[in-house]
């Protein structure tokens, strides 16, 4: 007998195989099983587990109430007699060619069925721009294959990162993003708002070991440190139209911005802070004042000069410093911009000015049929609804985010997106984030959104994705044949490899 059989089919129906285990092994939720035949071979992924016995319930619970009071009566009566059932879904079929394909058959009544094994995935092999994401992962077990997927699919097609608190989202992205800067030079630009100043590794690892980061990273911070530059950004590069989605004007706020930007040009915040402004909207002017200084941290000092709590706004300096960012990705180089000090629509405000003219950029390059020149562009959100939501949930208008989200990938710009809640990012931009790398989450409101919106059928899913561990992790993407289960490498340990 292998040890690596595991069981033996005894009945169910298509997606839901019946496997009686073997008494000697443990089968667990998530485990990938196998089940051979003359020239082919059927992957089966383990999606719930009950009690079997051949004993009568009534008897059961008779030889319990002795056990309670003569030690060792349950082990005489329930040996051979008990054991565990384990539900499998069909996943794959590996044809005698050692291809995949769909599994559409049921295997043959009393099949024997297996652990799987690294040699039964051969197929999963290094595409052409490898991003590694993990290893497979059969349960809890760690199989020696690493799985990639093309980063230019990838990352142009957009990226969900779903999970609560503690399962590993900032880890996983570590690694992603540590594998982009190994990619090809120049393929490649990525913007990272990071609120919590944890990818660049300011205070302990993080991407700045990377071998390349001298040429390809980027880091700006209102605190400059050892090559780290400044960031600066002039109030005479925002324009009305970044704050679409982000800020919640009202309609005549907007309206009023609007014709206030078209009379005074670039200089239009600068002259609401100094309220150089003299018209019946008095009232107008003072709520989008307010709301600007909020917003902004900006307030006007003794000196008549504006300030800035968090040193970011300027009014004299950082006016080249979107410039420069969009240069760097254009270049291929990633961009991390440490946004701690700023609120969250400050923050997404920033990524939008950038991204506004990352995508006219790429919308003109398009149309004159040059865009094949130009890097694959991602940008890294955290806690991705501030800016996804949709306009019922926060403002009116649409922001640059979801409008990448819907059209992103036509133009080789793409999303990754990190969240705690899915359930309240719009089904329509859901569907466009084609890879979803789902971490931990027993909250079934979201684990049932995942399921909706996911790319393979995950509806037996639920109770595996609420038993996923720190690390662990299921990878539905439609650049993938079934939803892979993965284990993400520790970034600390992964990058002394």
């Amino acid at each position: 007998m292998s040890n690596l059989e595991r069981g033996i089919v005894i009945g169910g129906e298509y997606g839901a195989i019946l496997i009686r285990a073997r008494n000697d092994v443990e089968i667990e939720l998530g485990d990938l099983l196998v089940i051979d035949s003359e020239n082919k071979s059927l992957l089966l992924q383990v999606y719930d587990l009950r009690f079997g016995s051949q004993i009568s319930a009534e008897s059961r619970e008779f030889i319990a109430e002795i056990g309670l009071e003569i030690e060792g009566v349950q082990e005489f009566f329930s040996k051979g007699r008990e054991y565990v059932i384990a539900l499998a879904k069909e996943i794959a079929t590996i044809d005698e060619d050692g291809g995949l394909i769909s599994a559409k058959a049921l295997p043959i009544m009393f099949s024997k069925v297996r652990g799987m094994t690294s040699t039964d995935l051969g197929f999963l092999s290094k595409p052409d721009n490898p991003l590694f994401l993990g290893h497979v992962r059969s349960g809890s077990k760690i199989l020696d294959v690493e799985v990639y997927l093309d980063a230019v699919d990838l990352l142009s097609h957009h990226v969900l990162v779903p999970a609560m608190t503690g399962r590993g989202k900032s880890n996983l992205v570590k690694v992603m993003l540590w594998g982009v800067l190994g990619l090809k030079k120049g393929s490649f630009g990525c913007l990272v708002l990071d609120p919590h100043d944890e990818y660049y590794g300011k205070h302990g690892k993080g991407l700045k070991d990377h071998s390349l980061a001298d040429e390809l990273l980027v880091y700006y911070s209102p605190v400059v440190i050892p090559k780290g530059k400044e960031l600066a950004i002039s109030l005479d590069s925002i324009r009305p139209s970044h704050f679409e989605g982000i800020v919640s004007f009202s309609e005549e706020e907007r309206d009023f911005i609007k014709r206030f930007y078209g009379q005074t040009g670039r200089n239009w915040i600068s002259n609401i802070i100094r309220e150089n402004y003299d018209a019946p909207e008095r009232r107008l002017f003072s709520s989008v004042k307010r709301k600007l200084e909020t917003l902004l941290g900006i307030y006007l000092g003794q000196d008549n000069e504006i300030q800035c709590h968090s040193q970011v706004f300027k009014q004299e300096n950082g006016l080249n410093t979107v410039q420069d960012i969009i240069d760097d990705l254009l270049a291929g180089k990633m961009v991390i911009i440490d946004t701690i000090r700023l609120i969250d629509e400050a923050e997404l405000l920033i990524g939008s000015i950038i991204t506004n003219t990352v995508f006219e950029r790429y919308l003109c390059s398009r149309a004159e049929g040059s865009i094949e020149e130009l890097p694959t562009i991602a940008i890294v959100l955290e806690e991705a609804p501030r800016a996804l939501a949709g306009e019922t949930i926060r403002t009116k208008g649409e922001s640059i985010y979801s409008l990448i989200a819907r059209e992103g990938r036509k133009f080789k710009i793409g999303l990754v997106a990190i969240t705690q809640l899915t359930s309240i990012i719009p089904k329509p931009i859901l569907t466009n984030l084609s890879t979803k790398i789902i971490l931990g989450n027993e909250l079934k409101s979201e684990t049932e959104t995942l399921i909706e919106s996911s790319s393979q059928d995950l509806s037996s899913e639920q109770h595996n994705i609420g038993s996923l561990d720190i690390g662990e992790a299921i990878i539905t993407s439609i650049f993938t044949k079934f939803a892979v289960p993965i284990k993400i490498p520790y970034f600390d340990d992964y990058i002394k490899e």
